[in-house]
């Protein structure tokens, strides 16, 4: 277990009269493994790093006539404070200080710019009737794995086929359990599931295909296509035109999916190409997949570098930060460089995998050439494409990362912003519309027609939407939790590290009030607007934010605000059509055909009858004083 020798003398801002002498603490540091952590004026943590001794290791960045970087002798300037935790060894120092790293994003480490993650293809062959889905997290469980895959849409393509080849189910139902409990699903009568729910077939039966899906998985395609082609020619011998053409498809399918893995070597091993190509401050690290010994994709980083960084130092800063949130390491590595401490890498990597991982540095052969084919392609896209990745890093990720700092916050990668609309309270419509990474998440919009809130009431119906929204979400991490399903057969369990709301103080309180009753910790602000209808700003704490309309993050938060607007008024719209015009008429007492359709013909639109006084409604043909009052107390119910 670490020990924590943290040295804060002020829980606040610090400055010279803080309590920390570095003179003093440097003597006091321990020579043992662990990580260190800089600190600024600010107290804000500027340089993570570990070291095999901590006394030798941070005294040299104090020490005078000692050889630093540039950009290292600028971090020291500006050191105020150090701390420092202590490990049982160099091993969990690396751990560490990778996950520190990637928790307080250090000014002067080498970082990645950007997030991602992968969409990877999972076979939960822990489960007695098993299932194939797509997934962006590998867990320590007994469902095997395939992926990376570098386009969620080929992963569904291919979970698609496997699912019409095999019939293997796609329903969430617990089995055995459930057995025979519902009616079989579509997919039972379309003939691509052959309703083990049912017991329509046998466990074992069930297993046979699940194994011969991952056969398929594992890049064994001849079996399958032969099959196709026997199945095909027996369709057709017997005049089964139509099974014939199914299984025709089928084949053209499988014959896609092969002819895009590309082979690299033959013997069918799982390995991550890495190269890197350097300009100045940028660096672009490219990754290449290969699994099963065919390449299934690829993915390029860009990182912040100092000008004293080779590629021995980026690739190795890489790759602390990109296995630690990867969910697969695969058996082999190979580098176009050898990186600083490879043995110790490998232990970790070692460790994450729970077996051996070898790192290699190829020097001839076909290895060397997909090096460098991997280099080439980092060189191209450094050439080519680094403006455009600079820019859109700063309209997104870049945005993003404004707003935590503005909000005081660590970090903001998933935003959902609310807005109500309707026309009087008739229709009232609550959108939800979600920002990942800086970018519209459009799978996980999501609509709702409000059920509990009549007239024109915009708080109660935000506090409908929220509550609906989040309670929900709860539920399904409940669900999941207790089948042990992935979180990606559930959009609403996921849930935001910030909620935008359409206006400022009232929804914003609305928004806090419904956290709280849930029991839920997720900041809440507000977007408001000035008197123009125009995005000003954020209320956040009680208090207006002061920003730069010119910044990233104004212009990220004004399309958040227009995006919710837009898709609330979108649907609002799609309901006001002649069927929703008349009820709203119909709801008002004394107002029947005739009349509805005399104001229709009066004043145009239910708006203008909205705005109409009672002597002009009573002055439409078959209106009276008694119906006149019934339509105007009906729009404007404050007032009687």
């Amino acid at each position: 277990m670490p020990q924590d020798y943290s040295n804060d003398g002020n829980d606040g801002e610090l400055n010279v009269n803080s309590g920390f002498i570095i003179e003093e603490e440097l003597k006091k540091l321990p020579k043992k493994p662990g990580v260190y952590l800089m600190h600024d004026a600010a107290d804000a943590i500027i340089y993570v790093g570990k070291a095999r001794v901590l006394y030798n290791r941070v005294h040299q960045y104090f020490q005078k006539g000692y050889k630093r970087s540039p950009k290292i002798e600028q971090m020291v300037s500006r050191i105020r404070r150090f701390e420092y935790i202590v490990t049982d060894s160099e091993l969990e120092a690396l751990v560490l200080e990778n996950n520190l790293i990637k928790e307080h994003r250090p000014k002067y480490n080498t970082m990645l710019t950007d997030d991602k993650t992968y969409p990877y293809i999972k076979v939960t062959t822990g489960e007695p009737y098993p299932r194939i889905l797509l997934t962006r997290q590998m867990k320590r469980d007994k469902s095997r794995y395939f992926g990376p895959f570098s386009s969620a849409f080929a992963v569904r393509d291919t979970i698609d086929l496997i699912r019409r080849i095999y019939h293997i189910r796609s329903c969430t139902r617990s089995l055995p359990k459930e057995i025979g409990k519902d009616r079989p699903c579509l997919n039972y009568h379309i003939r691509q599931c052959d309703a083990p729910c049912q017991g329509y077939v046998s466990q074992e039966e069930y297993r046979k295909n699940v194994d011969e899906a991952l056969n398929f998985l594992n890049g064994n395609f001849d079996p399958v296509i032969e099959m196709l082609q026997q199945k095909m020619k027996e369709a057709s011998d017997t005049l089964d035109f139509e099974k014939a053409a199914e299984y025709r498809d089928l084949l053209g399918s499988v014959r896609h999916v092969a002819q895009h893995q590309k082979i690299t070597s033959e013997d069918g091993e799982d390995r991550d190409v890495i190269a890197c190509a350097m300009d100045g401050k940028d660096a672009i690290v490219q990754i290449f997949f290969v699994r099963g010994g065919r390449i299934i994709g690829r993915d390029h980083f860009m990182l912040r570098i100092g000008l004293d960084d080779d590629k021995s130092k980026v690739i190795g800063s890489f790759m602390r930060q990109f296995y630690s949130g990867t969910p697969f390491i695969p058996r082999e590595i190979m580098l176009e460089a050898e990186v600083d401490e490879q043995e110790l890498l490998e232990q970790w990597l070692t460790q994450k995998r729970g077996s051996r991982v070898y790192i290699k540095v190829p020097r001839k052969g076909t290895k060397e050439k997909l090096l460098e084919m991997a280099a080439e392609n980092a060189r191209i896209v450094l050439t080519q494409d680094r403006e455009r990745m600079k820019r859109e890093e700063g309209r997104t990720i870049g945005a993003m990362k404004e707003i935590a700092g503005l909000l005081g916050m660590q970090h903001i990668n998933r935003i959902e912003a609310y807005d109500i609309s309707n026309t009087s309270g008739v229709e009232s419509v609550g959108s939800m519309v979600v920002f990942e990474h800086g970018k519209p998440k459009n799978s996980d919009y999501r609509k709702f027609k409000i059920r509990t809130v009549q007239g024109p009431n915009d708080y109660a119906s935000l506090e409908e939407v929220l509550t609906r929204r989040f309670s929900h979400g709860l539920e399904e991490q409940k669900v999941l939790e207790e089948k042990a399903m992935d979180q990606e057969l559930g959009k609403f369990s996921v849930f935001p590290d910030l909620i935008m709301m359409d206006g400022g103080k009232g929804q914003v309180n609305v928004g806090e009030r419904v956290m709280k009753n849930l029991g839920l910790d997720i900041p809440v602000c507000g977007m408001v607007k000035d008197d123009f209808h125009r995005t000003r700003g954020l209320y956040y704490h009680n208090a207006e934010v002061p920003m730069d309309d010119r910044s990233e993050g104004f212009k990220l938060i004004t399309r958040v605000q227009d995006e919710a607007h837009r898709f609330a008024i979108e649907y609002h719209r799609s309901l006001r059509g002649k069927a929703q015009v008349h009820s709203v008429l119909d709801d008002i007492p004394g107002i029947g055909e005739t009349r509805r359709k005399a104001l229709l013909r009066a004043f145009g639109s239910p708006e203008s009858i909205r705005d109409a006084s009672q002597e002009e409604l009573k002055a439409v043909p078959s209106m009276n004083a008694a119906s006149a009052l019934a339509v105007y107390q009906y729009f404007h119910p404050a007032k009687h």
